[in-house]
């Protein structure tokens, strides 16, 4: 196989692609999203934790478009719930609605005190060369806070008006995207993922 200078974010999602672009931009590659593949077949994500359903998307799309691809699968694990809604967060209340998902998850907590409402915001991003699932890269990055009883902030993307972080006294959508960037389960996986993948690169290249 020729050696790829591409690879494939997963996602639909421009905001998300341009957060990993970067991570790969300094080495010349090209960053391409599913939006550049409309005809490749989705993944039912059939795992039963946030690596299988990161692995599954990343070496499905590798296979099928014979890239390097990268997918994360992420979610928030409220202690109370016992770690749900977890994979289940995009559909906690349906399909990937989050006014919908955050209205539950408040239903759920009613009437829990505030010392009982920490969580935990997860991330797991999954590298895959094509049909080399054994070498497959896998990240992760964590965050805690605690859920509010009331939404505050007006970027209000998924749980983020509801996950309160208690070191800058701020809600996910009550930063900047520089400060979310910095503390975010996201953006420490990131920079996990920064630190590794040129050499888990170089290995594939060298096979």
């Amino acid at each position: 196989m020729t050696t790829p200078k591409t690879i494939v974010v997963a996602t639909k999602n421009p905001g998300k692609a341009r957060e990993f672009a970067k991570a790969f931009a300094a080495q010349g590659l090209a960053v391409k999203t599913l939006l550049d593949y409309p005809h490749a077949h989705q993944v039912n994500e059939t795992g039963k934790t946030f690596a299988e359903n990161a692995q599954l998307k990343a070496n499905h799309f590798a296979h099928e478009l014979q890239l390097p691809v990268l997918a994360d699968d992420s979610g928030l694990m409220v202690d109370e719930l016992r770690g749900l809604p977890g994979i289940r967060s995009a559909r906690f209340a349906g399909d990937h609605n989050d006014a919908a998902n955050n209205a539950k998850l408040l239903v759920e907590l009613g009437g829990v005190p505030a010392e009982k409402r920490g969580a935990t915001f997860h991330s797991t991003l999954v590298l895959a060369w094509p049909d080399r699932p054994a070498d497959d890269l896998i990240v992760d990055g964590e965050v805690r806070g605690t859920i509010l009883t009331l939404p505050q902030g007006d970027n209000d993307f998924g749980y983020d008006p509801l996950f309160f972080y208690p070191p800058l006294q701020k809600t996910f959508a009550q930063m900047t995207p520089a400060e979310k960037n910095q503390v975010s389960h996201r953006g420490l996986a990131i920079r996990a993922l920064e630190k590794q993948w040129p050499a888990w690169w170089a290995a594939q290249e060298a096979k």
